[in-house]
């Protein structure tokens, strides 16, 4: 009898102790950042001066906007992009931490045409993106988009 309430208070005190000390799993929801339409933006092919798409434009201006650009997001709409907007020409560099979505960077010069882009950057890799020419601005768009839309550098931006 006395193996047996031993045994017992044992087997008690190790489940006393398993479930006690089980860690309680919380789970963290990011907020959904919703796009904010600030303006559209038309690229304009350079030798036909056709329209190759319009999209509508979120403005990243300010040192905050700028250093967090599209992180923490999950999705962008087909016609819908962000773009950059620096005080000064000079050669950028990007890089895609904290930034699920795929993404192709368009590199703009301050006559706003197009001198560089980085095509299918991966979410959340921090590899350098540089601008390989100097930039006044930057478009985010999706990945696929650069080839898709066919843009080519010399292009135009009209915003």
């Amino acid at each position: 009898m006395k193996n047996r309430t031993c045994y017992t208070l044992t087997l008690l005190t190790f489940l006393a102790f398993t479930f006690s000390c089980k860690e309680e799993k919380k789970t963290v929801k990011q907020t959904e950042i919703a796009f904010t339409k600030e303006g559209e933006l038309s690229i304009i092919k350079k030798d036909t001066d056709s329209i190759l798409v319009k999209l509508d434009i979120e403005i990243a201006d300010t040192d905050y906007d700028i250093q967090t650009g599209l992180m923490y997001r999950n999705n962008m709409q087909a016609n819908q992009a962000m773009l950059f907007v620096f005080k000064d020409e000079s050669l950028r560099n990007f890089y895609m931490k904290n930034t699920h979505i795929p993404l192709d960077l368009i590199f703009i010069d301050q006559n706003k045409t197009i001198v560089s882009f980085q095509k299918n950057a991966k979410p959340l890799d921090e590899t350098s993106l540089p601008s390989n020419q100097p930039a006044q601005y930057v478009l985010e768009v999706n990945a696929g988009k650069v080839d898709y839309w066919q843009v080519s550098i010399g292009d135009q931006l009209k915003f």
